[in-house]
Order: structure tokens, then sequence, then C-alpha cells
């Protein structure tokens, strides 16, 4: 089932992410996006390496050119792809300046992701809900993540917002809810996370 997860920072979307990718396979690969900049991030890394552990992830880092993973990935794997916020981040804002041209890119590849993927999990921040207006850049990047959304959104099966700890289905929630009562407690308990390095798309 491909699934679309949104919600605020530290709504439990992670959780029940890694809750929805376990419930649909046994080899389950972790999309990580985003390179970490400051002690903020590594620590919020390793918070996630934490809940991981035990649940049979491999993780796979891929923050730029998303659609490599079809080719790097069976196709048969259950993928959690976390985040859509960092990709897009990623790919916009790079050391030469920003690429107006990144929001388009990222949709046409998160789209060859979807299709390549039967079972795969997308994981996104809400950002819209703030009547505030701000820079230039920032507005742009709000766009850009708004159409890489919507077009996950209805490519998907189900989308899902996560707010303190609960969701609500936009679409396909029978589905999810089958999914997730089929796979009980016994989804978190997979093979054991992998260890050592993650895996690099593109470098092996």
């Amino acid at each position: 089932m491909r699934i679309f997860l949104s919600g605020g920072c530290k709504n439990g979307k992670s959780t029940l992410a890694q809750r929805l990718c376990a419930c649909q396979g046994t080899r389950r690969a972790y999309v990580a996006t985003m390179r970490p900049r400051d002690a903020e991030d590594e620590a919020r890394i390793r918070r996630h390496q934490a809940e991981r552990e035990g649940w049979g992830f491999e993780t796979v880092e891929c923050a730029t050119d998303i659609a490599a993973l079809c080719g790097w990935l069976s196709g048969s794997a259950s993928v959690l792809l976390d985040s859509v916020t960092a990709l897009l981040a990623e790919e916009m804002f790079q050391r030469g300046g920003v690429d107006a041209g990144a929001p388009a890119r990222v949709r046409d590849g998160l789209l060859r992701v979807a299709d390549a993927f039967s079972d795969i999990v997308f994981v996104s921040d809400f950002l819209f809900s703030d009547a505030r207006r701000y820079d230039t850049l920032t507005e742009a990047y709000r766009r850009g993540l708004a159409l890489c959304d919507r077009a996950l959104a209805a490519r998907c099966d189900a989308v899902l917002e996560v707010s303190f700890g609960q969701w609500i289905a936009y679409k396909g929630g029978d589905g999810v809810a089958a999914l997730l009562a089929k796979g009980g407690e016994s989804a978190g308990n997979g093979a054991g996370a992998v260890h050592g390095p993650a895996r690099v798309c593109g470098l092996g």
C-alpha cells in the first residue's frame, strides 16, 4: 500500500510510519533524506535510529536524486521515506544558491519512486497552517513542498494526517486500519536493526 503521511513536527509521524512500513513486509528499508548540519540534527537522527532498533530496517541515505532508489532497492521492499520535507530542502538549497527547478524535479522523482514500490510510506511535514507571510525564499520552498505533497497525495492509496499521536484519514482509511490490525504488535518484532554504516544511494 502506498501511504502519504503528513503532520506537524514531533506529532508522532515517524512512529506511525514505522509501524505501517513494518506491517507491509519483512524486508524494510528506511530512506533517510536529511544530511545533518548541526548538533540538533545529529540528536534527531540518533533518536530515530534508537526508535528503529529491533524493527529490521536497513538504512539507505539518499539526500538527492531520489529516483535513483528505483534501481537501488528491490521493488519488493517495504520502504519508509523520511522525509519529503528534507529531500526538497537538500535539492533546493545548495552551496551554489537556490535551485528554482528543484520542486518539479523532486516531485517527478518521488512519483517515479511511488510507481516503483507498491509498499511505501512517504513522510512530510505540514508547513501550511501558519497565516504569516515569510520571506521570498521560504515562501518559494513552501510552494514547492505543496507541489510535491499534492502529487504524492493524488498518487498514493492512503493519505493521513498525524496530530498529537492520532491519525486522521483523508483517503484509504479503511485500508490503513486493516493493515494495522493485521500487523498488530508483532510488526515491531523484526529481524533486528541492520548495524554498521548506512548505505549511500548511488555509491555502491
